[in-house]
């Protein structure tokens, strides 16, 4: 990965919209912040974040708007996509794979939060998704490989 490479990706978990504000990209920029403030505001999430942080698992999820929350993961890894491709151009084909499964994950992870337990201890709507990111990352980059290898097969014949 190089160094812009990995700036991009840095200022997109900080902020989705920053790197392409740094490629001056202003409109697409200027929308994805637009969104992720609306989105952040309407699901709670600061709050539930903070609350998550204390520990307090049940507040956060009770707290968290769920109907808006869903949208969350989607735009993240979006930006996060957008903004790693913009940098690496088109060199690597089937990237975003798992960018896309990671938000699938993620928004699986949502889902399940107000409910799914570790050894009787609530993750919630901050740690539960947090935890599938990764997951998902791994898996979607395996599901690129396979991918990859089923193009170049299907090429050859």
């Amino acid at each position: 990965m190089t160094k812009d490479e990995l700036e991009k990706i840095l200022w997109s978990i900080a902020l989705p919209g920053f790197p392409q504000l740094l490629d001056g990209k202003i409109a697409k920029g200027v929308l994805f912040i637009g969104l992720e403030i609306l989105i952040n505001v309407q699901s709670n999430f600061n709050t539930a974040i903070m609350l998550s942080f204390q520990g307090k698992m049940e507040e956060a999820a009770q707290l968290s708007n769920y109907q808006w929350l869903m949208f969350y993961p989607c735009l993240y890894f979006f930006a996060m996509w957008d903004a790693y491709r913009d940098a690496i151009g088109e060199k690597r084909p089937f990237m975003y794979i798992p960018f896309a499964f990671s938000a699938y994950l993620v928004t699986v992870g949502v889902m399940y939060s107000t409910t799914f337990r570790i050894k009787n201890v609530l993750l919630g709507p901050i740690w539960l998704p947090m935890i599938c990111a990764p997951i998902g990352l791994g898996v979607g980059f395996m599901l690129m490989k396979v991918t990859k290898r089923f193009i170049r097969s299907e090429d050859q014949k």
